[in-house]
């Protein structure tokens, strides 16, 4: 399952040095995703998962208990299975100038790529910097009012256009038009379509991808001095980073970026905590798949029943779908692999009903 972030928000607010960083990480895994489509815009990353390396743990170790003495009398030799984390794709969206609606500055661009994206990250620039001009930026609030109102103005223009339709005036689309017309007002008002439309709602209007019906996550760009990078959060529930100090980490090795953040009192890197934050918005999850050949997350919502998600890894395996092997992580971790686990009794056999858990380790059985 494929997750657009899309960064947006006015120019000079960091934006390109926040995307930048994101670049810088993705580097280090086009080994690992030779066939991701990487366009100057778009950076693949990993979701950080700790679960994968304890994972990989298990395997190894169990491996080796099971391998023991070769044949020949040799010592059995084993491989630590190599790990594939979920990912996250970030597009640099154009940036917007007020006017973007009406196709001012790269308007029409940067609306169309939001079409495109799962979530909207709004970037606000909290922080004062006489290098750097605030070409339109006067402050957080009004950044993100500029944006939201360029989005609304868009939507509008797109619901008018449907209004005014013969389609919508035909006979049984009183449903649709109760929809629209009920956003038309809200929007006028200053609201986003996500405040106003249900999920029932959102069915009769999806074929209009509006704008403002994205999920957004609010994103404070501050200075690497300010207080709040320590706890990551805002004062009205923002995600809070520093875009400079996010490139610097990126450069560094893992245990250099992990001392660098240490001595800034910083106890993990704002993209990580972005990522979670876009995972939690969009209401999804991780279940994980543990073996000699790989350790490895997948992504898939919160919700899904478990053929589903086997038809996540292949989609044969849904129709085909049996049973599904599933132990909590910790036990899985804890009792040292399927086996011990399935001795205590810790391993489980769901049927076609069974809603998928967080980190939920599975086998799944699949008919030919």
């Amino acid at each position: 399952m494929s997750l657009r972030v899309g960064i947006v928000g006015l120019p000079n607010v960091g934006k390109s040095t926040l995307f930048n960083a994101l670049l810088k990480k993705q580097a280090a895994l086009v080994a690992n995703y030779p066939f991701a489509t990487i366009e100057p815009n778009v950076g693949v990353v990993e979701v950080p998962d700790e679960r994968l390396e304890k994972l990989a743990d298990v395997i190894e170790r169990d491996s080796s208990t099971s391998l023991g003495m070769t044949s020949g009398g040799g010592i059995g030799v084993t491989k630590r299975p190599p790990i594939k984390y979920a990912t996250v794709e970030f597009v640099d969206i154009a940036g917007l100038v007020k006017g973007a609606a009406e196709g001012a500055g790269l308007g029409n661009k940067f609306l169309a790529h939001i079409r495109e994206v799962d979530v909207i990250v709004q970037l606000m620039r909290d922080f004062n910097d006489g290098d750097v001009v605030k070409e339109g930026s006067v402050d957080p609030k009004s950044d993100y009012e500029v944006v939201t109102d360029e989005l609304i103005l868009k939507d509008l223009e797109t619901l008018m256009r449907v209004k005014d339709s013969k389609e919508l005036r035909m006979k049984g689309q009183e449903k649709r038009k109760a929809v629209i017309d009920r956003l038309c007002d809200a929007l006028n008002s200053g609201k986003r379509a996500a405040e106003v439309v249900s999920e029932e709602d959102e069915e009769l209007v999806r074929d209009l991808c509006l704008l403002t019906s994205k999920k957004e996550i609010k994103v404070l760009n501050v200075s690497e001095t300010d207080p709040r990078l320590a706890e990551r959060v805002g004062e009205n529930g923002e995600v809070v980073i520093c875009a400079k100090v996010e490139a610097e980490v990126a450069a560094l090795s893992p245990d250099e970026a992990w001392e660098y953040l240490q001595a800034l009192g910083i106890e993990e890197s704002g993209l990580n905590k972005l990522i979670r934050k876009a995972y939690e918005t969009l209401g999804l999850i991780s279940f994980l798949t543990a073996g000699e050949m790989e350790s490895r997350a997948w992504t898939i919502r919160a919700g899904m029943k478990a053929p589903q998600a086997a038809g996540v890894i292949h989609t044969d395996f849904e129709k085909k779908f049996i049973k599904a092997k599933c132990c909590e992580f910790e036990d899985f971790v804890n009792l040292g692999g399927w086996k011990n686990a399935a001795e205590k009794g810790k391993v489980r056999m769901e049927g076609r009903d069974y809603v998928m858990k967080d980190g939920d380790v599975v086998e799944f059985m699949i008919g030919s």
